[in-house]
This record gives C-alpha cells, sequence and structure tokens, in this order.
C-alpha cells in the first residue's frame, strides 16, 4: 500500500522498558523505525511518566526523528492530556505498560530481551504502526 493511502499518525513511544533497556542502552531498531515511520508520513513523540526525556534524544541523537516530548498521563489518560500539555491526540502508543495503551490504540511491548542483539520488538512494532495505518 503507498504512503499516501495509509492514515498519518502522532505515534507516541514510551521511554524506560520501551525504547531504552534498564541501564540506558537504545533497544536494536529504535532509530531504523523511526525513520521508516517518518518516511511513511507519521510523527513521532517520547513521553514518559518522568517527565520530557529530551536527555534520551540527546544522549541517542534522536532529533532528526523526534517532534517532541511529554509528560506520559499514568492515570485518566484522555482526560489529562490537555492537563499536561499534549497538544496532539496519541493515535498509536507503544508502552510497556498495558493500561497506557489499552487507553489509547497501539502495541505494548516487553522489556527489551537480553542479549539485547536479539530483541526484534521494534520491528513488531513498525509492522503494528503500518497495519494500524493502513486500517486493519
Amino acid at each position: 500500500m503507498s504512503n499516501a493511502a495509509r492514515r498519518r499518525l502522532n505515534v507516541f513511544f514510551d521511554v524506560d522498558n520501551t525504547i531504552i533497556t534498564w541501564d540506558v542502552k537504545l533497544r536494536p531498531g529504535v532509530r531504523e523505525v523511526f525513520a521508516a515511520l517518518r518516511e511513511d508520513g507519521h510523527t513521532v513523540y517520547l513521553w514518559s511518566g518522568m517527565g520530557p526525556r529530551w536527555e534520551v534524544v540527546r544522549r541517542f541523537s534522536l532529533h532528526e526523528h523526534i517532534e517532541d516530548c511529554f509528560w506520559k498521563p499514568l492515570t485518566d489518560h484522555h482526560n489529562r492530556l490537555r492537563e499536561l500539555g499534549i497538544p496532539v491526540w496519541p493515535d498509536f502508543v507503544i508502552d510497556d505498560h498495558r493500561e497506557v495503551v489499552e487507553a489509547f490504540a497501539g502495541v505494548q511491548v516487553p522489556e527489551p530481551l537480553l542479549p539485547l542483539e536479539r530483541d526484534r520488538e521494534m520491528w513488531r512494532v513498525l509492522e503494528a504502526v503500518r497495519a494500524f495505518a493502513a486500517g486493519g
């Protein structure tokens, strides 16, 4: 399916245990998946229960891929978006916590596998976003 036939989504990624490991290593495929999502016309955001994580964007040189960073609502997810200054609706979320994924549309990911080079979750995420954008 062409990019024109897909919906353009606001894709929100959690940070800890989603795109980085407990010891602050970037999960395999993150950079490539962010680039692919942008090429598909989607806008990529980071959010975290610990606040905007610009230090992660800087540490891993993700600036070209990330539109903005926000506080993630941990409860009353929909109603807290405005309070937390989130100006766009999260169309698709990727998180290690099921309740966030259930509050919006998205996919839950487990903590990164060790050894880290075997972890393939971000590629599964890319396929899930593409299927959702295509209406699947």
